[in-house]
């Protein structure tokens, strides 16, 4: 996990589904950066994608940013 993780997944949880362009829209980082680390957090199912370039936060990404779950203990996924 890096700290701009953490600020991606605050952005969904306080605005919604996002894009990697509306990431960098909310000045999160780079649309290029986001799309790197969303497809990370996918890895460890912290967010889902729902179409094509959009994606939501899961429960478990929620647990994480409510500090209920440690990501340590997440294991990539296959993708």
């Amino acid at each position: 996990m890096r700290p701009v993780d953490e600020r991606i997944m605050e952005t969904m949880r306080d605005e919604g589904n996002l894009t990697p362009q509306a990431v960098e829209k909310f000045g999160v980082c780079s649309r290029s950066h986001a799309s790197v680390r969303l497809s990370t957090l996918k890895k460890y199912g912290l967010v889902e994608r729902i179409s094509q370039g959009l994606y939501r936060l899961t429960d478990a990404g929620r647990a994480f940013l409510d500090e209920e779950l440690d990501a340590s203990e997440l294991d990539p996924r296959e993708t």
